[in-house]
């Protein structure tokens, strides 16, 4: 996925509103905004990202619907961080109590909050450094448990509240427990080339 980004900070200041009318009128494209102002357009992802995204987010959706602890969110999703950055991670899930203090204007943009837990994906085009302050930026905002994955090294980088991240070399699963209990992430399908 090729990502540009697009500081239209000195020229106009979009509105939330604005900023999600863009996206609705260019599907075929992922936006972000960086707390900066930044736009952050990034094209669609490449068949092997799209197929790992899909390998992550369905084994979130499946653990989902079998506890009901919360809702699930593909990398569709848009979140308006309390810090004011407006973000999409690769997939993450809500506890049912914040899901249910949305109002149902709310649930219909742009989430106003941080996903509890969070997962990002490495795509050929990304850089490990933007995608590490994209982590940390979701733990400040309140995310209680984030997974940055890295398929060409075959890395898993844990990140918790007030804790230094954790770095897994070749597992071939990750616990999302106690935050979510009972959901471990099977790496098999997202590490290894079928």
């Amino acid at each position: 996925m090729d990502t540009f980004t697009l500081d239209v900070a000195p020229f106009t200041t979009m509105t939330d509103e604005q900023f999600f009318e863009l996206c609705q009128h260019h599907p075929h494209y992922r936006f972000e905004r960086a707390v900066s102002g930044a736009l952050i357009i990034m094209s669609p992802a490449g068949g092997e990202t799209s197929r790992r995204n899909l390998s992550l987010s369905g084994q979130l959706y499946q653990w989902n619907k079998q506890y009901k602890l919360g809702v699930a969110f593909d990398s569709s999703g848009g979140f308006k961080l309390p810090n004011g950055a407006d973000r999409s991670p690769d997939a993450s899930w809500l506890a049912q109590a914040r899901w249910d203090a949305l109002t149902p204007q709310q649930r219909e943009k742009f989430l106003p909050l941080c996903p509890d837990f969070v997962i990002e994906l490495k795509s050929p085009s990304d850089s490990i450094s933007t995608l590490r302050e994209k982590m940390q930026e979701y733990i400040v905002n309140g995310a209680q448990l984030g997974f940055l994955l890295n398929p060409s090294p075959k890395q898993v980088e844990i990140y918790r509240p007030n804790q230094p991240p954790e770095i897994l070399q070749n597992p071939k699963s990750v616990s999302a427990d106690p935050i979510l209990p009972g959901f471990v992430l099977d790496l098999t399908d997202i590490f290894d080339t079928p």
